[in-house]
This record gives structure tokens, C-alpha cells and sequence, in this order.
């Protein structure tokens, strides 16, 4: 607090009580369906069936603790599993814990998901930011047809 012409300042103080006060107001999430996905989007809320998932990789870590500044650490995993709704299907990349939430028959939920390209294909990804919860099975049937990590996106640059 500073005292000027004889009178205290508090309006930092006021402001910040003000919002602790008020709290967080949170959106409710846009759940988006898998056949509206588009190259280079992020942000998705899924709701999707797991029809497959295939372990790509699963790398012991090594026993020396070299560059990497982490001691033993974790193994890397990554699985690509193949996803759906009624709409279509796209795989996703599961990494390390996201590889237990992701077997075949779970219903789960993907929060804040991006589309990666990998190989002119569109794959679904969550980060650190994002989140898979497993929840009760769903009453939709995958449309399998429709599989949107088959169409091949080729980068096109426009002269102008």
C-alpha cells in the first residue's frame, strides 16, 4: 500500500479478491464427431469407441542415466489405436499411461485432442494438455466405412 496526497492505494488488492471471489467460469465442451475432423485443427471433445489398438512401440528405458538428465525413467510406449463414432473412424496415437485407457471395447472420451498429419494422413493425438477418461459404454454403432486416417491430404502452396 503507498500512501498519495494523504489517502492509500488498495485497488490491486481489491481486484484480486474480487476474482477469487468470482472463480473460474468454465465453458461447458463442444463434443465434435470424428467425420468433422480436419487437417491442422486441435481443441476436439470426443466421445468414441476403441475398435483396435496395435503396440508400435515399446522401448525399455536405458539402465545408464546419460543425457536425458531422468534416472531409470519409464518405458516409451506408443500404440496406434483405430477410434470411431457414428460418423467414421481415424486412429489415434496413444502414448505411455494412454496406452492402458486405450483397449479394444472401451468407450472413452477425449478432451482437447489434435489432428497430427503423419505421412499425408491425419492422426489424432492428446498431449499434456489434453485427457482420455474411460466411461460407460455407448449406444452408437461405429460406422467402420468411413475411415478418415485413409484419405491421403497433400500439401498444396498457392502462388499468388
Amino acid at each position: 500500500m503507498a500512501a498519495v496526497n494523504g489517502t492509500t492505494s488498495v485497488e490491486p488488492e481489491n481486484q484480486q479478491s474480487e476474482q477469487a471471489g468470482r472463480g473460474v467460469v468454465k465453458r461447458k465442451p463442444v463434443f465434435v464427431k470424428v467425420g468433422d475432423l480436419k487437417p491442422g485443427t486441435n481443441g476436439h471433445t470426443l466421445a468414441v469407441k476403441v475398435l483396435s489398438s496395435t503396440t508400435v512401440l515399446d522401448k525399455k528405458p536405458r539402465s545408464t542415466s546419460s543425457f536425458s538428465g531422468r534416472s531409470g525413467g519409464a518405458n516409451t510406449r506408443i500404440a496406434e489405436c483405430l477410434i470411431g463414432d457414428e460418423t467414421g473412424t481415424i486412429l489415434f496415437t496413444a502414448r505411455n499411461d494412454q496406452v492402458d485407457l486405450m483397449k479394444a471395447g472401451n468407450t472413452v472420451t477425449i478432451r482437447n485432442a489434435k489432428i497430427d498429419m503423419f505421412k499425408g494422413s491425419m492422426r489424432l493425438a492428446v498431449d499434456k494438455w489434453g485427457r482420455i477418461e474411460v466411461t460407460e459404454p455407448a449406444s452408437f454403432t461405429v460406422k467402420e466405412d468411413n475411415n478418415l486416417s485413409l484419405v491421403e491430404y497433400e500439401l498444396v502452396n498457392v502462388a499468388e
